[in-house]
């Protein structure tokens, strides 16, 4: 996923003229207009905003499609499904993936390690979403 939003993203960046507000910010004796650095956090909050809607939806649209899994779960030979079989719909997937950024959220990565220690191997986001990762 990084290398793709990489890919993306460094033209966005060069297209935007980044670079150039920020020679500009280099090159004012020490004095800094404030209204380059607004215009930068903005473009760095856009950035920050596409990357986390395309990680979205290559998540969401990819489990909750035919083959039921992203493209590393696909050659894992692992499909995400409900907590009956049923294949989960894009909302569930949806919320499957903003519920790992509460997994992330706790320390030392233990809403990940815990899939290895509960009855269904769900990890924390797994729990909230009522899903499972299972192997073909």
């Amino acid at each position: 996923m990084s290398i793709a939003l990489g890919v993306l993203l460094v033209p966005l960046f060069l297209l935007t003229g980044m670079e150039v507000h920020i020679n500009e910010m280099v090159q004012h004796d020490g004095q800094t207009d404030p209204a380059i650095i607004i215009g930068l956090i903005a473009i760095i909050l856009a950035f920050a905003l596409a990357g986390v809607l395309m990680q979205w939806l290559y998540h969401a649209y990819l489990e909750s499609g035919e083959r039921q899994g992203t493209w590393g779960k696909q050659v894992l030979g692992l499909y995400v499904t409900d907590l009956v079989g049923q294949p989960i719909t894009f909302g569930r997937a949806s919320g499957r993936f903003f519920a790992k950024i509460v997994t992330g959220m706790v320390p030392l990565g233990i809403g990940y390690i815990m899939a290895g220690f509960t009855e269904r191997r769900q990890a924390l986001h797994d729990m909230i979403a009522s899903c499972l990762v299972l192997r073909r």
